[in-house]
């Protein structure tokens, strides 16, 4: 049985890659619920589920540093080896294009020749998709802080927040099963829906890693009953129901991809027309795998977040939310943000959850021991100057008296 790895073990096993923890913290990122198949399995590693394979993420000041796992269902190590092999002796003189990971291309002399995709760009390729690493995140912190003082000192301490790029079956999915619901629930809920639907990646310390379901295996009729024993309640109809209707209605899996060309409006209604897909899911499926970066979903927690620290009168005297004030918060702190309002609502969204409070305590204690050693400093700076201007008194007076 394999280890969840570590770096401490040896880098010879791990890759890397240049990213700063201002434009990446794994554990703020990972850790306030946007994707909800991450588990921290080290001091500072992340395990989890990403494009198909099993990975733990770890980081350094400046580097991010990944391992992958091979399993029985990724193409790896001798696996790929054979299919080299394979591909070789029954494709000469063809020049097609095997199904496997192997490509033929013709050289000029007109020889088929094997290219192996190189891995590590492969992966390398994976995390800047999924963590949207050409988006510059220490530029938007500034506009952000420079159009918004109260970010601006959140900021100080949640730095590193980014906006993930998921896959939008995983997303949607995952998504529907926050209803009423909170984030160590759901990352429960999202685990026993992978292991009862999902394929199976690999083990590692008596823990077993699944792919996330397909939209056939969510489909199935038999589903229904299956993550109602789960604890499921009637999230399972809306799950079920759901892929059904992607399937039967929209052609699969390629329609919520075709999503991310929409407009925005058209893609938060195409979604709203699912089974337990209501303004907040639709607003965080199109925010977190359809690329509409300003899109801020809304519910309670941000609306008290809008009225607490931003005296936004949107919904006042409400009880609870409507389309209407969901859309003029949404707007309020869009004209606010700008273009990637969605990215800094995530900041301060993960700045308000109770599991981070422990870095305000420890900003909070960092501060008071700053300004302790300030007037300390400025303290002896003072008694100095007086012990110098009494001994310059006493020396006039010394001299005062002898002459």
């Amino acid at each position: 049985m394999s280890q969840h790895a570590l770096l401490s073990a040896g880098t010879k096993s791990w890759r890397s890659l240049a990213c700063s923890r201002s434009e990446l913290r794994l554990d703020l990122t990972l850790g306030c619920g946007q994707s909800f198949r991450w588990r921290e399995t080290g001091d500072g590693h992340w395990t989890g589920v990403m494009g198909g394979r099993v990975w733990t993420l770890t980081q350094t000041d400046d580097t991010l540093w990944y391992h992958t796992y091979n399993s029985p269902n990724t193409i790896g190590g001798d696996r790929r080896k054979r299919s080299a092999g394979s591909l070789l002796q029954g494709s000469k003189g063809s020049g097609k294009r095997s199904k496997g990971v192997i490509e033929v291309k013709e050289e000029e002399e007109g020889e088929p020749v094997a290219v192996t995709p190189d891995p590590d760009r492969k992966e390398e390729e994976l995390l800047n998709d999924y963590f949207q690493l050409k988006v510059k995140l220490g530029d938007l912190y500034r506009d952000w802080g420079a159009a918004d003082t109260h970010f601006n000192s959140i900021a100080k301490i949640f730095t590193g927040v980014r906006m993930l790029r998921q896959d939008p079956t995983e997303c949607l999915f995952s998504f529907i099963c926050t209803s009423n619901n909170h984030i160590s629930r759901i990352q429960g809920m999202v685990e026993r829906l992978c292991q009862s639907l999902g394929t199976p990646l690999c083990q590692l310390d008596q823990t077993s890693y699944h792919d996330f379901p397909s939209l056939h295996a969510l489909a199935d009729n038999s589903v229904e009953a299956c993550l109602r024993d789960l604890g499921f309640g009637y999230r399972a109809r809306f799950l079920q129901q759901s892929a059904r209707q992607i399937l039967d209605s929209h052609g699969g899996p390629h329609w919520l991809q075709g999503l991310r060309s929409a407009p925005y409006l058209q893609a938060r209604d195409a979604l709203r027309t699912l089974p337990g897909v209501g303004p907040k899911v639709a607003d965080c499926v199109c925010l977190m795998s359809l690329e509409k970066a300003c899109v801020v979903p809304v519910d309670t927690h941000v609306w008290q977040i809008a009225k607490r620290d931003y005296s936004c009168a949107a919904g006042n005297g409400q009880k609870s939310l409507t389309d209407k004030v969901h859309r003029q918060i949404g707007d309020f702190f869009k004209q606010l943000w700008g273009p990637y309002a969605g990215w800094a609502h995530s900041v301060l969204f993960c700045s308000d959850l109770k599991k981070f409070q422990k870095l305000k305590e420890t900003h909070s204690l960092k501060q008071e021991e700053e300004e302790k050693v300030k007037i300390k400093v400025e303290g002896e700076g003072i008694n100095k100057n007086i012990q110098k201007m009494c001994n310059r008194k006493v020396k006039m007076s010394v001299k005062e008296e002898v002459e």
